[in-house]
Formats: C-alpha cells, sequence, structure tokens
C-alpha cells in the first residue's frame, strides 16, 4: 500500500500522542513525500474541527445577533451593531492577540461561581490553549460577519411574505420559524457558502497567534512549515497544505450547494440564488 507505514506512524498525532497509535517523534534527517502528505493531512483535522464548531455555534449565534440588529428594541439593535462593528472592524490576528493576552490575565486556578446553596468553580487554564480559545475567536468572529449577512437577508425579505403570513394569523416565533427564517436563510446562503470559506481558509492563522499548540501537535500549517524549516525547501510542503485546502473548499462548496439546492427547491430554476466564489483580500 502506497504511504501504508506513513500512515500508521503519523495519522492521527494531531490528536494523540499514545506511542500505541502513532510515532511521537517527527521525521528529522529523512523527509519523504509520504511522511509530508500524511503529517500535514493529519494536522489538518485541527483546521476541520475550528472551521466546524465555529460554523456550527456560530450559525445560531448570528442568527440571534441579526434578529437583534432588525429589533425595534434601541439598546438591544445598539449592542448588536456595537458587536458586528467591532470583530468586522478589527483584524482577526489581532483578536487572536487580544483574546489570548485577556485569557492569560484569568486566574488559572479557575473562577469560583456563588450559586447560593454551592459554589462551583469554572475550570479556566485551558482558554489560553489554541483548542478552546482560539476556537472563541474564530466562533466570535464568524459570528460578526454571519450576523451581517443575515440582517441583509433580514432586510430584503419581500413584505409581501410578511403580509401574507400576517394574512394567515401567523405571528411572532410562529411567523419568524415558518416564514421569515427560510426566506432569510434562502437569501443568505450563497452568502453564507463564502463565510463558510473564507473561515476554514482563516484557521491557518491559528498557527501564527499566541495560542500554544496542544502536545506540540498542532495543525496543518505547523507540519507544513516544519518540513520547509528542515528541508529548506518550501515548495513541497506548502502547496501540499494548498491543495488540501482547495479540496476542502470544494467540499465545502459541494455540500452547501446541495443544502442552497434544498432551500430553493419550490423555485423556478431560472429565480434560484446561485453561489458565486467571491475571494477577498484581507479578513
Amino acid at each position: 500500500m502506497i504511504c501504508g507505514e506513513a500512515i500508521s506512524k503519523y495519522a492521527l498525532r494531531a490528536v494523540t500522542s499514545n506511542p500505541d497509535y502513532v510515532e511521537r517523534l517527527l521525521p528529522r534527517t529523512d523527509f519523504p513525500l509520504c511522511d509530508q502528505v500524511v503529517l500535514i493531512g493529519s494536522g489538518l483535522i485541527w483546521n476541520i474541527y475550528y472551521a466546524v464548531l465555529a460554523l456550527f455555534f456560530g450559525f445560531f449565534f448570528a442568527t440571534a445577533i441579526a434578529v437583534a440588529k432588525a429589533s425595534q428594541q434601541p439598546v438591544l439593535s445598539w449592542l448588536a451593531r456595537t458587536f458586528i462593528f467591532i470583530f468586522r472592524g478589527s483584524p482577526l490576528f489581532i483578536q487572536f492577540f487580544l483574546a489570548y493576552e485577556t485569557f492569560t490575565l484569568i486566574p488559572k486556578v479557575g473562577i469560583d461561581i456563588p450559586l447560593g446553596f454551592t459554589t462551583i468553580t469554572a475550570e479556566t487554564a485551558w482558554l489560553t490553549r489554541a483548542w478552546l480559545g482560539a476556537l472563541i475567536v474564530l466562533f466570535l468572529n464568524t459570528s460578526a460577519y454571519s450576523a451581517e449577512i443575515f440582517y441583509g437577508a433580514l432586510q430584503s425579505i419581500p413584505k409581501g411574505d410578511i403580509e401574507a403570513a400576517d394574512a394567515y394569523g401567523l405571528s411572532g416565533f410562529k411567523r419568524f420559524r415558518r416564514v421569515i427564517f427560510p426566506s432569510m436563510l434562502r437569501l443568505a446562503w450563497p452568502s453564507y457558502t463564502n463565510e463558510a470559506i473564507f473561515l476554514f481558509h482563516a484557521t491557518t492563522l491559528v498557527y501564527f497567534s499566541g495560542f500554544p499548540a496542544w502536545r506540540q501537535s498542532a495543525d496543518a500549517l505547523y507540519y507544513a512549515n516544519y518540513f520547509a524549516d528542515k528541508t529548506f525547501n518550501p515548495f513541497v510542503a506548502y502547496p501540499i497544505i494548498a491543495v488540501y485546502f482547495i479540496l476542502f473548499t470544494l467540499l465545502i462548496i459541494g455540500l452547501f450547494g446541495l443544502v442552497n439546492t434544498r432551500l430553493n427547491r419550490h423555485l423556478p430554476a431560472d429565480h434560484r440564488r446561485k453561489f458565486t466564489f467571491r475571494p477577498t483580500l484581507i479578513r
């Protein structure tokens, strides 16, 4: 089997250091292509971890923020607008830096939360680790960008849809769930697909942030940089990571495209909103 030995030695190195499953030491003198492909692919597990969890939780939080921004309550709307402005107006790398410095100021022994009848201690030491601290930053960042996308979709919902819901006697949360939310998703999904792609690419910034790697087993860029430094040849390791990201970008486009088709299944083919990839130069 091609690269079978490399797979058995390094496939899970990014998530475990158990010598029964992986080789603990990285290659030091010989750097075959298989080792580089497998190790960089192993590190990609962390990039997927960041992207999937940040998108999953960020989707629900962004929906709440978008609804709050569109709210008639001035304080609620102001809070939502301020959150979006801060996280969209500052570079993601600076957010990583500020978050890490903030988390290091929190007592590592934990924070006591009195509940009256008892006191619980919230663990805080893990906030300075990449698997949690960096995930929180990515979650907040994508929530802000997604909230602005969803807010724009909310503003674009045809008034006739809402009037029809009122005519059927739908109001409150039922109207939001049956009419407003599906229409918002249908209008926002192509742009949200771009946000998912950008977030997946942005996970590479975790390597440059202050958050330390867990057991020195980090994301794909960690291993790509390791091989580039050891071989003095960046034209092998970095193209490998680029190919991985291109393949996963195509996977995201495919999966989100299926969802987009599902959301627009009731529309004629020529009226369906299609995904258009719009690359950005700065995040």
